[in-house]
């Protein structure tokens, strides 16, 4: 009778773990059968999930959720004053959000809040509308604790019908396209990716996640769950293995401007290749003089001398890119000071602050904030242009102000 028993508990727990493994084989992501889900990560990896979760990579784009959705409905500065006869109110219907357009006090039309791009200086949202996603004419900008035109949109009047291009979301999501894969991703050639405008929004994976920069994980996961004492990882890219050129590139699929010719779509991009397949510089991408603060981080960094002198400098040297960047500036004095320890602030500077502010507070002196070109916003009942602030990746010494 026990060894009956027995039996009937190894059966039962071998359904129980065939089911879940038949379970998760059958799991298809929109990328591809290659590519195993963020989600599969999380048993091996939670300390670094955990932190991605709330990072600003990973919620590039969000649903717009009420939870996702930066700014107060309700109360405050929700009401954008076009004239006297049209404003735009942020509204909250049902536990849906909304951009609703009011003329001589009627409603004209309302746009639902579908996706959120941007969590950590601003916010921008977009609705659906025929398989395209449409831009709504109001963003939320943090250091305003309150909304102003989106980027490039008039004061003066209010337009639904600016179009999110598919290019926007290899910056900001980990895929989107006009159906899904059904066979390994690198069995899918440019121009199948690219060929059609149109799409589905059940293919969009929002935010960086984990494989967009370790590339399929499919085969790792089935490889570590069935060998768990496995001690070296398998079938992944981890990034410690890959040069420095490979790890500036695969930060600088998004973060080396926009203005280049275009080979491939980023979403084909994977850790390990040469950027230089996807892009061809053009003669405005060289045009170093006016790199945007906004997008072209890696060419305003390789400007400075600290990364032109250094054999080992990349872009994790600073940042961790599993969670957002320190708000203490002091964190990265301690990483310029591993290379300038016996450098000297000259008298004029030491008569602005004090040698022991000077120490933790590089950042402030050597890589300012400064206006994008790029990001340009109007106030409620305004007609001037504001610019957004942000900090330089080009290290260097700029006169005191």
């Amino acid at each position: 009778m026990k060894k009956t028993c027995i039996l009937f508990v190894l059966a039962v727990l071998a359904v129980f773990l065939t089911n879940c493994t038949n379970k998760s084989d059958e799991y298809i992501d929109p990328r591809g059968t290659d590519y195993a889900g963020s989600e599969s990560c999380i048993q091996c990896h939670q300390t670094q999930h955990q932190l991605a979760l709330v990072s600003s990579h990973f919620k590039a784009t969000a649903p717009a959720t009420l939870e996702n959705v930066l700014g107060d409905f309700n109360k405050g500065n929700h009401v954008f004053i076009y004239d006297k006869n049209t404003k735009l109110v942020m509204e909250e219907r049902n536990d849906s959000l909304y951009q609703v357009l009011y003329k001589n006090g009627k409603e004209v039309e309302a746009h639902p809040y579908d996706i959120v791009f941007g969590t950590k200086h601003a916010q921008t949202s977009a609705f659906w509308k025929n398989h395209y996603t449409y831009e709504l004419p109001l963003s939320y900008y943090k250091s305003l604790n309150s909304w102003a035109t989106s980027p490039g949109y008039p004061a003066d009047k209010p337009n639904f019908t600016r179009e999110i291009a598919k290019e926007c979301y290899g910056c900001h999501s980990s895929n989107i396209a006009s159906s899904y894969i059904t066979t390994s991703s690198d069995k899918v050639s440019s121009m199948t990716m690219e060929v059609e405008n149109f799409m589905d929004k059940n293919t969009l994976v929002y935010g960086i996640d984990c494989e967009r920069c370790h590339g399929p994980g499919k085969e790792h996961v089935q490889t570590h769950l069935k060998f768990p004492d496995l001690k070296k990882s398998q079938n992944i890219v981890a990034f410690k293995n890959l040069t420095r050129q490979q790890r500036i590139d695969a930060c600088a699929i998004c973060h080396s401007g926009n203005d280049k010719l275009r080979m491939k779509s980023r979403f084909q991009f994977k850790p390990g290749d040469n950027i230089n397949d996807y892009f061809r510089a053009t003669p405005s991408s060289n045009d170093s003089l006016h790199f945007d603060v906004h997008g072209n981080q890696l060419g305003l960094l390789a400007q400075s001398k600290c990364f032109q002198k250094s054999e080992k400098m990349d872009c994790m040297t600073c940042h961790n890119p599993h969670e957002n960047a320190p708000t203490k500036l002091a964190s990265y004095s301690k990483i310029c000071m591993n290379c300038h320890q016996d450098l000297k602030h000259t008298e004029t500077t030491l008569k602005t602050m004090s040698g022991s502010m000077l120490a933790n507070n590089c950042v402030e002196c050597h890589m300012p904030k400064k206006p994008s070109s790029a990001i340009k916003f109007q106030l409620s009942n305004s007609k001037q242009f504001s610019n957004y602030n942000l900090r330089t990746h080009k290290i260097g010494i700029y006169p005191a102000k």
